[in-house]
């Protein structure tokens, strides 16, 4: 990758995304609604706008060093300087501009016509194949993608004819729609679809709804009983009852989660379906206990209602779009063949009750996945397969990254918060300051630094999203959370058992109060200790293919680079995992569990710094002199030829050669 040149501003040229500038620059079109950061005195003197007396400070210390004192000068945006010398070129311009009328009419009128038809191109320009400024933000957060794109919600009136007039539109017509009445029933909308390669998408974010907090908080509840039940009988049974019937309950939240990502129907309608299949949910869930002995044929009865229902929705959104009728039709078909293996398993005995249930499983979960090879068929496929996949698959439901993350991000903090409540207990005693407190403590030390690493840290640096990066990897990103929050719910349910455990010192029973003390184990069975250091150990390891599918920027002179920091928590993961082979009583095991926990904490907090960098305090360290490298398939060749050229790279076109996945544009 070639060193990419710094503009006056302290921004890297090359690696700017269009994004970050407000759209492409065509140099053969005249583009308006641009912050002027360069003013051409009448006087010859080059004028440079600062945003900062920082940046002001730090212009002029550049500039001083390759041009004369009386050639540039540097003024603050808005300062009277600053307006002073718009006014006064403004007005210099004005009076070039009134003499070429006058001397020259015919050709200053020809001039104005095609400046006005280069004006009107731009902007038709800019908006079919541009980026729309409120993606800024999202660029910045999840990575710049040169093949997405936003669509209008609405008619003309909603296309705007620059930036400014555009996002004033779109805010008054959101204030407008604050009071509109919520309807029974409503048309629903795509809200993204793929097209051509290129992800169509509607300008404004998607905001969580309040309904589905509402199902985070209520599915939360659910699973935690889930894993209280298999911790009460730890061992193989148990846990192969809970894997059944966690995956079973995360595929309501799954199929939620993407209807309400891909449509907007918000209307009435739409919340009595959430309710029925939170009744469903419901229903599925007193059926738990007693699923495997008495109640399998209600269990699944009340599953298949909540997916025979969403098949039923697919099928009515096939008939009301025929857009996207081809894709909704097969996901409606990958849930009708899992549908008959659940009713055939509930007139099947165990053990051979498993050689249905688990093949009915992976096509729930990762049945809608091989759609991905029905949008983009293997070039060995026959030609006549491939020509009608383009044709039926033309468009595709996509996935609206701010949704998903932040729902994801949303459920995933509840997890966290539930499993905490699992460690409160009660004292007895005037003074509780004993091992049950300390057990506690250390369990929520574990638990807050699960949220730290997975929210802080794997998110720090990220020049590419996992969903944004490439398609295989946001199917790994989405598909993880399941093993992961499964494996984290048991080793939190087998936590809160430890904590209540007396078979060490200073834990004596007297000291819980005495709905507690029923509650507490004098000794840990081998299966208490290996779903607790399982749980722990697989979350881990979950957590290290959820950071190694996302692109993070790299900063030279870091203290540990990604993969060595991933290969730690990696060997931690495994030891975490042996542990139960040392028969270490619960406050050893918890205190051993955590002081691993805290050691990778540590070490990622301390790796992702500098070396030149003051751990303890600032240092006024010049964290902005910082940069960091991406790949690019740019030659230093081509970059350096498109610099003396002073001509716009478009590596759109780059990225096609390696599979349409990223692209850009370099601002040189």
């Amino acid at each position: 990758m070639a060193d990419t040149p710094q503009t006056l501003d302290g921004t890297t040229g090359a690696a700017t995304p269009a994004s970050n500038q407000g759209g492409h620059h065509h140099p053969h079109l005249h583009h308006t609604g641009k912050r002027l950061r360069h003013i051409l005195h009448p006087s010859g003197k080059k004028i440079h706008v600062a945003g900062s007396p920082d940046e002001a400070e730090n212009i002029r210390r550049r500039l001083s060093a390759i041009e004369k004192e009386g050639d540039f000068d540097v003024v603050i945006n808005g300062d009277p300087e600053h307006i002073e010398a718009l006014r006064h070129t403004h007005a210099h311009h004005e009076d070039r501009h009134k003499k070429l009328k006058e001397e020259h009419p015919d050709l200053a009128e020809e001039f104005e016509r095609v400046i006005r038809e280069l004006d009107a191109l731009s902007n038709e320009l800019h908006h079919v194949s541009e980026h729309a400024v409120q993606l800024d933000a999202n660029f910045s957060k999840y990575g710049y993608s040169a093949h997405l794109r936003t669509k209008d919600s609405g008619g003309d009136d909603s296309r705007s004819m620059s930036e400014a007039s555009s996002f004033s539109k779109d805010q008054w017509a959101a204030e407008r729609k604050l009071g509109d009445t919520m309807r029974f029933y409503q048309k629903p909308i795509v809200r993204q679809y793929f097209h051509k390669g290129l992800l169509w998408r509607a300008r404004e974010a998607q905001e969580v709804a309040s309904y589905e907090l509402f199902i985070d908080l209520f599915y939360v509840g659910i699973i935690a009983i889930t894993g209280d039940s298999a911790a009460e009988h730890p061992d193989g049974t148990s846990f192969l009852h809970f894997a059944i019937t966690f995956t079973m309950s995360w595929k309501f939240w799954q199929d939620i989660a993407m209807l309400s990502g891909w449509f907007d129907t918000d209307d009435i309608l739409r919340r009595f379906s959430v309710v029925f299949i939170l009744t469903c949910l419901l229903g599925f869930t007193t059926n738990v206990a007693a699923a495997f002995t008495e109640t399998w044929t209600t269990l699944v009865a009340f599953y298949l209602a909540a997916r025979l229902f969403i098949v039923m929705s697919l099928f009515w959104y096939a008939y009301l779009i025929p857009m996207v009728r081809a894709v909704m039709i097969c996901h409606a078909m990958f849930g009708l063949v899992p549908a008959a293996l659940w009713i055939a398993s509930c007139h099947v005995e165990d053990p051979g009750r498993q050689g249905l249930i688990w093949p009915a499983l992976a096509l729930d979960i990762f049945g809608p996945g091989l759609m991905y090879f029905f949008q983009r068929p293997a070039r060995f496929m026959p030609e006549a397969y491939q020509k009608w996949c383009a044709k039926a698959f033309d468009f595709f439901p996509g996935v609206n990254i701010e949704h998903r993350i932040e729902r994801t991000n949303a459920f995933v903090t509840l997890v966290f918060g539930s499993c905490v409540l699992g460690l409160l207990y009660q004292s007895g005693v005037e003074m509780g300051a004993n091992a049950f407190f300390g057990k506690a403590v250390l369990g929520l030390i574990q638990a807050f630094a699960f949220n730290w690493i997975y929210f802080e840290i794997d998110s720090f640096n990220l020049h590419s999203h996992a969903i944004r990066r490439h398609a295989i990897s946001a199917m790994i990103w989405m598909s993880m959370h399941l093993p992961f929050i499964m494996s984290f719910v048991l080793g939190a349910s087998a936590l809160a058992v430890l904590v209540r455990a007396h078979d060490c010192p200073d834990a004596p029973l007297e000291a819980l109060y005495e709905t507690f003390q029923s509650r507490s184990e004098d000794h840990l069975s081998d299966g208490l200790r290996w779903f607790y250091c399982g749980g722990l150990s697989i979350s881990l390891m979950c957590m290290t293919v959820l950071a190694a599918t996302h692109d993070h920027k790299k900063i030279p002179n870091v203290r540990l680079g990604k993969n060595k920091r991933l290969f730690y928590r990696f060997l931690v993961a495994i030891i975490i995992l042996l542990l139960p082979l040392a028969h270490l009583n619960s406050l050893q095991l918890v205190a051993t569990t955590t002081g691993l926990i805290v050691f990778l904490l540590l070490a990622d907090l301390i790796g992702m710094s500098c070396t030149d960098d003051n751990l303890l305090w600032d240092s006024r360290c010049r964290r902005n002199k910082a940069r960091y490298d991406a790949k690019c398939s740019i030659t230093r060749k081509d970059l350096e030829a498109s610099v003396k050229k002073g001509e716009v790279l478009n590596v759109e076109e780059l990225a096609k050669r390696e599979g349409g996945e990223k692209g850009g544009v370099a601002i040189l």
